[in-house]
């Protein structure tokens, strides 16, 4: 059990409605689903971020994107433009859609293909107006692949460990409990992080993390002193061109420092097809690619 630290105001983990106003203006968090939106929402993205931020979009340790910069009296300029690109499904929980997906699940390898599990449960959050009150911090990780990472910023409070294509285990905080259907995953994961809401506690003291409930995972119901499973590490899979499970390919491309500018936005673009997924090592993967043409 995580001691719960010592807090004296509420989560200002910052969102697109709720920026967060540093020196130069507001940073404004868009949370991308798995990492993934279409190539046309990217553009928008970066049209926003030259007009008026600081010209570039700066990918995090949760494959979200930020816009930096931005004068505040631009800001309700740029959540409307993240609004109509269609990156707002639902104002009230735009904070809480916290969902880390391997990047590569249903096109290279793994165990099972994680994207309906993923588009689920995001639809369950946002259908439920209880859930909105998650921490703005609370994670949840599906994992095909064994690829993502428990680092700084990325461990899961909630998790699904693709077992095989059908099912799943699940995880709190590392700790392995029972193995589902992968089509009742989604709902499994949502009644879970019902269940913390109601044992959190309030006001200050009230815990962020599955890991600081007073018995931990176990709190939810989880086997006491469960051992964290080994199933997940850092494999990140290798830069460049590779090939997909159906015959086309995909292509890796590192983004330096995080940091995406108009220009190197301009050129992933082009060579991108429909989708485009931003992954946990802030990078980007350009899927469904030709395998001679690059498209």
């Amino acid at each position: 059990m995580a001691p719960v630290p010592t807090r004296h105001r509420a989560d200002q983990c910052p969102g697109v409605l709720r920026p967060w106003l540093a020196d130069d203006g507001a940073l404004l968090r868009i949370r991308l689903v798995g990492g993934r939106l279409s190539a046309t929402q990217l553009a928008g993205l970066a049209t926003l971020a030259a007009t008026h931020g600081d010209g570039s979009l700066h990918v995090t340790g949760r494959a979200n994107l930020q816009v930096r910069a931005v004068p505040p009296d631009a800001v309700p300029t740029v959540a409307e433009g993240v609004a109509g690109l269609g990156l707002l499904p639902s104002p009230a929980h735009e904070r809480v859609r916290n969902v880390l997906l391997s990047p590569l699940t249903g096109r290279r390898g793994g165990r099972a293909d994680l994207r309906p599990v993923a588009d689920r449960l995001d639809a369950l959050l946002c259908a439920d107006e209880d859930l909105a009150a998650l921490p703005a911090r609370f994670l949840f990780a599906l994992d095909d692949r064994g690829d993502l990472s428990r680092g700084p910023g990325r461990e899961a409070d909630l998790a699904l460990v693709a077992l095989d294509p059908t099912t799943g285990r699940l995880e709190a905080a590392g700790a392995p409990g029972q193995t589902v259907p992968l089509d009742r995953a989604a709902d499994e994961l949502v009644a879970l992080a019902r269940r913390f809401l109601a044992l959190r506690g309030e006001g200050p003291s009230a815990a962020w993390h599955v890991a600081e409930l007073p018995a931990g995972p176990a709190t939810l119901g989880f086997p006491p002193g469960a051992a964290p499973s080994a199933d997940r590490g850092a494999h990140r899979p290798s830069y460049g061109r590779l090939a997909q499970d159906d015959g086309r390919s995909l292509l890796h491309v590192e983004i330096p420092g995080g940091t995406l500018t108009h220009a190197s936005t301009t050129d992933l673009l082009a060579a991108a097809g429909h989708d485009v997924v931003f992954t946990p090592w802030r990078s980007v993967v350009l899927p469904d690619l030709d395998p001679e043409e690059g498209r």
